[in-house]
């Protein structure tokens, strides 16, 4: 297990597996085993994206797209 400073997920990553949670799914199997803060970081990020995108979708087919 390697757990040097780039064991860390940037905030640009986090950002993005925030919005599109597959990304952060991708990135926890990518880096789980050599990098496992990174890899946590992304998983939680994906997991608290799941419930922002369908409370989003909701609102935007209830109120914006009707």
């Amino acid at each position: 297990m390697n757990t040097n400073s780039n064991d860390t997920l940037s905030k640009f990553w986090f950002i993005v597996s925030n919005a599109v949670p597959p990304i952060g799914f991708f990135l926890f199997f990518r880096h789980r085993s050599q990098y496992p803060n990174k890899a946590r970081r992304a998983l939680i990020s994906g997991l608290i994206g799941v419930p922002i995108a369908i409370l989003m979708g909701y609102i935007i087919n209830t109120y914006i797209l009707k």
